[in-house]
């Protein structure tokens, strides 16, 4: 019986030992200031797209594994959050000794590859174009670091449909639009096309089959310069001849697109680009800048034509990128079928507002309307209704001692503070009126 007893007992104990309280690694709680600046943002990005005529859909987070291998997503596809089989499916992929039998789904790691399998099942019922909204939450197995997170959200606008270089340039427009909404100023977007990358890669002696590895060292050029461009693409053994004559190109520093279309002799490869570049800065109008970059390439590996990124000179990285992806519906129906999207860097821009101290502009300062135990909650719940005319304002029970609770409350981010039964005002962290 004693044995009993204590078995139970340490059973016990052991069920009461605390849970985490931490998030898992890359990923985290949001406090509630936090939470309001994201929600202003979205809202802003959101109403700058739906006045533009995108509609918003959303997708499920988790997707089809094969689906998700066959993506083109470059280095993310090795960052793909993998679910196992389960029951008796799990027992029989186990025992084949094949890891790759494990998993029959995973966890998007953007939202380009569901938007693309979302319009392959319902193109019928869609217009064309189709101008579509994003904004979800995605997941990529990262290792944890500032501005790395496991799971993030992503706010995308796309055109399906369209081939013409007019929906690049609308992607533009809105996508700035929406970013000096929310307060950025001084951006660049800066364009590349692929396709004349790559003519001009090839011009200079490298192979088809290396211009996708010649492309991920050409992106580096901000990072590591001109020398370690050169010095990666040797270690890679590509010919010499084509090293010198990309290094060559590089150290000129005239990255002017009249000299790229030289090297590669097709405007017809051209005319989209200098259209796009031209309009774009038409309609900037001096707002933000128009760029050509041309060692500008993106990560994925499913962009075909255009690429773009936005960039602000007061910060490191891009706050914006996307681009054309001609291929990747054709993967579900077998024909073509023209995409091309721009997504804002939500956690980035929410990231940054946060560290200047951005203040929602226009939001009512908060009040505290406290009463006592004893007091006519329905009439509490009145006055609270009559001060939300001015304030945004939650109703509390009173504490005994009002100097902790409006420390408290001002903590907390509450403006002032009133009362059920008479009619005092306390402004926090000034001088009563």
């Amino acid at each position: 019986m004693r044995q009993g007893v204590y078995h139970d007992t340490i059973i016990n104990v052991k069920e009461s030992l605390p849970m985490k309280t931490q998030p898992l690694k890359g990923m985290r709680d949001l406090l509630p200031h936090e939470q309001a600046l994201r929600d202003y943002i979205q809202g802003q990005i959101l109403a700058t797209y739906r006045a533009a005529g995108f509609q918003r859909i959303s997708t499920p987070i988790l997707e089809d594994m094969e689906n998700l291998d066959k993506s083109d997503g470059g280095d993310n596809l090795n960052l793909i959050f993998k679910v196992l089989k389960r029951g008796d499916k799990l027992e029989k992929a186990l025992a084949t000794g094949d890891e790759k039998q494990l998993s029959d789904m995973g966890l998007r790691y953007d939202l380009t590859l569901p938007l693309s399998r979302y319009y392959a099942a319902n193109r019928n019922e869609l217009p064309t174009p189709f101008k579509v909204i994003q904004t979800d939450r995605v997941y990529r197995a990262e290792r944890p670091q500032k501005g790395r997170l496991r799971e993030f959200v992503q706010c995308d606008i796309d055109i399906l449909g369209d081939s013409s270089p007019n929906a690049e340039v609308e992607l533009i427009d809105v996508t700035a639009r929406a970013l000096l909404a929310i307060g950025f100023t001084g951006f660049t977007v800066n364009i590349n096309d692929r396709r004349i990358l790559r003519a001009m890669l090839q011009k200079m002696g490298f192979a088809a089959g290396d211009l996708d590895s010649v492309c991920i060292s050409f992106d580096k050029l901000d990072k590591i310069g001109a020398d370690g461009v050169k010095a990666e693409l040797t270690e890679k053994g590509f010919a010499a001849e084509a090293v010198e004559a990309l290094d060559e190109f590089l150290r000129a520093g005239d990255f002017s697109l009249d000299t790229v279309a030289a090297k590669v002799d097709d405007e017809a490869l051209t005319a989209d680009l200098r259209y796009v570049i031209a309009t774009s800065e038409k309609i900037a109008a001096g707002r933000y800048g128009i760029a050509y970059a041309p060692s500008l390439v993106r990560g994925q590996g499913y962009y075909t034509g255009m690429v773009f990124e936005v960039t602000c000179p007061q910060f490191s990285g891009a706050v914006a990128g996307g681009g054309r992806y001609d291929n990747m519906v054709g993967k579900f129906i077998g024909q073509q079928v023209p995409a091309v999207g721009f997504s804002i860097g939500f956690e980035r821009v929410c990231g940054i507002l946060l560290e200047q101290g951005y203040q929602i502009p226009g939001a009512k300062p908060r009040l505290a309307l406290l009463y006592c135990k004893d007091a006519d909650f329905a009439a509490v719940l009145a006055k609270a209704q009559t001060l939300r005319a001015d304030y945004d304002v939650t109703v509390l029970p009173q504490a005994k001692k009002l100097g902790k609770q409006f420390g408290t409350l001002e903590g907390a981010g509450y403006n002032a503070v009133a009362f059920a039964d008479n009619d005092d005002l306390k402004l926090l962290g000034q001088k009563a009126e």
